[in-house]
């Protein structure tokens, strides 16, 4: 007996499903041929000296970056309960912000991964420019993502929760609209309803 309904398909993968893997295993096998060269050119030694330098620097910069975070989220908690909005150079896009503090520590875990390429690619996020070119690219993209959302998405719900008060600050809040077929249930006199509470 047949219902008239197609039988169900399975949810094709995405592009990026099947490149990931496949970019992650390149840079594996160039992380050793580079390794392999270095050592033919260098010796062995010079290969253990540059992957323990590295892991002992990125360690370092990890958690010089991890301690400027924390002091940064202190700063900033004890601004919010003193009623103060807190500096403009320290929010997410400051140079000083989470963005770069996230950047520092990934250039630290990169660091702290054996292999050169991603030595490279750590020290490169060492730099203050790098960082802050990243940090912008990223916020842009970002606030581009949001503004295209499509309904019913995470990012359009997450646009639609933010709601902006005059001084700045962001309040979280929810929308009860009432269509005007359906009848008001409990409030039917026309009142205001009570307001919000936490």
């Amino acid at each position: 007996m047949t219902t008239g309904t197609p039988p169900p398909t399975a949810p094709k993968r995405s592009c990026a499903r099947n490149l990931v893997p496949l970019g992650i295993a390149a840079w594996l096998v160039l992380e050793i041929w580079l390794l392999t060269l270095v050592a033919g050119a260098a010796g062995g030694l010079t290969v253990l000296a540059l992957l323990v330098g590295g892991g002992i620097v990125g360690a370092v910069v990890t958690k010089r970056a991890g301690r400027r975070a924390f002091r940064n989220l202190t700063e900033t908690l004890q601004q919010a309960q003193a009623g103060n909005s807190p500096a403009p150079g320290t929010g997410s896009t400051g140079s000083t912000g989470s963005t770069g503090n996230g950047f520092l520590m990934l250039g630290g875990l990169l660091l702290m991964l054996p292999g050169l390429i991603s030595d490279a690619a750590g020290l490169l996020l060492l730099l203050q420019p790098v960082r802050s070119a990243l940090g912008r690219y990223t916020e842009r993209s970002l606030e581009h993502r949001m503004r295209v959302a499509a309904p019913g998405s995470l990012g359009d719900a997450f646009q639609q929760a933010r709601i902006h008060r005059p001084d700045g600050k962001v309040v979280q809040g929810e929308v009860i609209r009432q269509d005007a077929t359906q009848p008001s249930r409990g409030y039917e006199d026309g009142g205001p309803r009570p307001p919000l509470t936490p």
